[in-house]
């Protein structure tokens, strides 16, 4: 067998010291980069993220098999089609925000490795890297506020805003997410009214395009915040907002007006 030698470039300083006590989408952390490799961070600065290669030490490498972290409910699956850092070589691969650069630290934001973790390199984040509608398994949380939870990641990174209509977006999603199931299903049409940043939140939540499929379509509303949801063979689900400022902490009925179609 080829033996392949890897030498850390650095070490995670982060405030987690366990892989069980990681929360779902990670912490603020440092990447202490060793001092014969601070060169190559020239100009790494352009970049607003990174992707960061580490390796998991604390991971098991014999197991090929595993459920999805966070919902053991799920069905198991092959290490290699999850984001497990169980695996048989534990090269791990995070997306990370960079926050500054400090002489040979980096700060950044949503890395998911535990304290002293050996980083094996730093990639910048390039536009060609992004996928905007990929094909993935359907891996909800476990509970309905994990989930929730999951959803609200997923838009601030979307839309890099916190803003009153980013949280309506979640709790629309949400809502949909439990009548139809992955909202990146390419047969799902999603109608938006409303704000341009309620738009860009489903937009961004669900991967609809306007093309290749269509499945998303927008109007401009000062009065009206609204999505329509339809699956063919399914139904069609319309939700309004009734107002209600307190977004995250209502109840669904007492934040939207809710009507669901069977087809």
């Amino acid at each position: 067998m080829e033996t392949i030698s890897i030498y850390p470039i650095g070490y995670v300083i982060s405030p987690v010291l366990e892989v069980k006590d990681m929360p779902p989408g990670g912490v603020a952390a440092e990447i202490e980069v060793l001092p014969q490799y601070q060169p190559a961070l020239l100009r790494l600065e352009e970049n607003s993220h990174l992707w960061i290669q580490s390796w998991f030490h604390q991971a098991e490498r014999d197991k090929l098999i595993a459920r999805p972290r966070g919902n053991p409910d799920l069905p198991p699956y092959g290490v290699f089609a999850i984001r497990s850092p169980a695996r048989p070589n534990p090269i791990a691969l995070s997306l990370t925000k960079l926050v500054k650069i400090e002489n040979n630290k980096l700060f950044v934001e949503r890395l998911d490795a535990v304290n002293g973790t050996p980083v094996l390199d730093i990639k910048p984040y390039f536009e060609n890297d992004i996928v905007f509608s990929p094909r993935t398994p359907y891996i909800p949380g476990k509970t309905r506020t994990s989930h929730q939870e999951q959803l609200l990641r997923q838009a601030l990174i979307h839309h890099q805003e916190k803003c009153q209509s980013l949280y309506l977006a979640v709790r629309m999603a949400m809502v949909a997410d439990e009548i139809f199931g992955h909202l990146n299903n390419p047969e799902l049409m999603i109608n938006v009214t409303g704000s341009a940043c309620l738009a860009d939140t489903i937009q961004g939540l669900t991967r609809a395009r306007l093309a290749n499929p269509p499945r998303f379509s927008y109007e401009f509303s000062v009065t009206l915040q609204q999505t329509i949801w339809t699956l063919p063979g399914r139904g069609t689900l319309t939700l309004t907002w009734l107002g209600p400022s307190d977004i995250m902490e209502c109840a669904d009925e007492e934040l939207f007006s809710m009507d669901f179609k069977l087809d």
